[in-house]
C-alpha cells in the first residue's frame, strides 16, 4: 500500500494507458510507484506559465472546441452520416441506440472462433495500397477451398468489414459455404466518389490473381484457396459492384484466376423516377428513400443521375457480354425490387446464365439486422435460406 500526504492536487489511481493520456491531457505529472499505482500531481493553473507546454495545448484545444462549435450541419443522412460545411464527413450511427452495435467494428481473430478465424491485411497491387479482411473457415481435411470476395453495402458512402453486421453473416457464410471470403475496405464518397469503390474491387480481384500466379503469397489463401473458383458477392451496393466487376473481368485474362459465379444481394439497381415498389414498400433502418437519394447523389460520378449504368445496368445491352452465372438475391419487400426484376429480366432475356432467389416477407438486407434475425421467426427461417442457396450455388460451380 502507498500512502500519499493529504494535498488538494495530489491522488492514487490504477495505472493503464488510457489514465496516462487522461493525466498528462490535464496538465498532471505522473510518478509510477508500482505496476498497479500511479500518483499523480496536477500542476495548479496559476502555477502553469504560458510556455508551459500544457498551457499551450489547453490554449489549442479551446481554439479546436470553438471551431467544431463553429461547424454547421449541412446535410444528414437517415442516422447514418452526417456532412458539415467545412467538408468533414461523420459516419457515426445517430439512429435509435439499439442499432449501433451493428456498426461496430470487430477485431481480427487469428484463432478459431465459432469455426473461423479472421485476419486483416495490408497489401499492394500494381502500386495500388489495399487493405482485407479474410475469413478462414476450419476445414482441415477439404481440399482446395473456393473463394469469395465481398463487397460491402453502404450506398458507396458508409460502412467497413469489420463491421458486426458484416462479421456476424461472414463469418457464418465462410463456415456454412466451406469457402474462404476476402473483403476488401473501400475508398467511400463523398471523399472518394465513384468508380473509386469499383476500382479498389477490381485492385482485389488482381491481388487474387497474383496469389494465383505465385506473384504474391498469403499463407490461408496461397495453401488452401481454390483460384479456379472465385465467386463475387456482394450486399446492396456491393452487389452493383460485383456486376461491375464481372463485366470488366469478362474483357480481361485474368488467368489462371477464373471467375466462377457473382451474386448480387439486393443491388442497387434503380432508375431516375421512383418506382412502384420505391413509393409502395416499407422503409428500414437498412435502406430508407432518404439514403436512396442522397448516397447517389454523394457516390455516383458528378453530374451523373441515377440512370448511370452503375446503378442502372438494365437498361445496357447485356447479350454480348461474357458474364459467369449469376444468383440474384432479392427481397420481396425491398424498396427497389421491382427495378432488380426489371436487371433480372434483362439478363434472362439476354441469354444469360441467371437464378433467382426471393426471400418473402422481408426488406433490404434484412439478415444484417442481427436483431430481427434474432426476435423474428421470419428473418431468422428466411436467412437461413438465403446462406443455404448462396452455399448451394457455390457447392454447384
Amino acid at each position: 500500500m502507498v500512502f500519499v500526504k493529504d494535498s488538494p492536487h495530489c491522488k492514487k489511481e490504477k495505472v493503464d494507458d488510457s489514465n496516462k493520456r487522461a493525466a498528462m491531457a490535464h496538465g498532471r505529472t505522473n510518478l509510477v510507484l508500482s505496476n498497479h499505482t500511479l500518483l499523480s500531481y496536477k500542476t495548479p493553473k496559476h502555477h502553469q506559465h504560458k510556455s508551459h507546454p500544457n498551457f499551450q495545448k489547453n490554449n489549442n484545444k479551446k481554439k479546436t472546441e470553438k471551431m467544431v462549435a463553429q461547424r454547421e450541419i449541412v446535410d444528414q443522412v437517415s442516422g447514418w452520416l452526417t456532412l458539415y460545411d467545412d467538408g468533414f464527413v461523420d459516419r457515426t450511427w445517430t439512429g435509435p441506440p439499439q442499432y449501433k452495435f451493428m456498426s461496430d467494428p470487430v477485431p481480427p481473430h487469428h484463432h478459431f472462433i465459432d469455426a473461423v478465424a479472421v485476419q486483416d491485411i495490408s497489401t499492394n497491387t500494381n502500386g495500388v495500397d489495399l487493405r482485407v479482411r479474410i475469413y478462414l473457415p476450419d476445414k482441415p481435411d477439404a481440399q482446395k477451398l473456393p473463394i469469395i470476395l465481398h463487397f460491402h453495402g453502404g450506398g458507396f458512402c458508409i460502412s467497413e468489414p469489420n463491421w458486426f453486421m458484416y462479421y456476424n453473416i461472414y463469418t457464418r457464410l465462410a463456415r456454412e459455404a466451406g469457402a474462404i471470403v476476402v473483403s476488401p475496405y473501400l475508398r467511400r464518397a463523398p471523399e472518394h466518389r465513384l468508380p473509386a469503390a469499383i476500382d479498389d474491387g477490381y485492385s482485389a480481384l488482381l491481388w487474387l490473381q497474383n496469389l494465383a500466379n505465385n506473384k504474391t503469397h498469403q499463407p490461408w489463401l496461397s495453401s488452401k484457396g481454390d483460384f479456379n473458383r472465385v465467386f463475387l458477392i456482394g450486399d446492396s451496393s456491393g452487389g452493383n459492384i460485383v456486376h461491375q466487376l464481372a463485366k470488366k473481368a469478362a474483357g480481361e485474362n485474368l488467368h489462371p484466376l477464373k471467375l466462377a459465379g457473382a451474386i448480387p444481394i439486393h443491388p442497387g439497381f434503380l432508375r431516375s423516377v421512383r418506382s412502384k415498389s420505391e413509393l409502395e414498400n416499407p422503409q428500414t433502418p437498412f435502406l430508407t428513400l432518404d439514403m436512396l437519394d442522397k448516397f447517389l447523389k454523394l457516390g455516383l460520378p458528378e453530374g451523373s443521375t441515377k440512370d448511370h449504368p452503375i446503378t442502372c445496368p438494365m437498361a445496357e445491352a447485356l447479350a454480348e457480354l461474357e458474364l459467369p452465372p449469376y444468383l440474384v438475391c432479392l427481397a420481396e419487400e425491398d424498396l427497389v425490387i421491382e427495378t432488380e426484376m426489371e436487371f433480372y429480366e434483362a439478363m434472362k432475356n439476354g441469354g444469360k446464365e441467371v437464378e433467382l432467389l426471393v426471400s418473402y416477407g422481408v426488406g433490404h438486407s434484412f439478415y444484417l439486422n442481427k436483431i430481427a434475425i434474432d426476435v423474428d421467426p421470419k428473418t431468422s427461417e428466411q436467412t437461413d435460406k438465403l446462406i443455404q442457396e448462396i452455399s448451394n450455388f457455390v457447392e454447384k460451380h
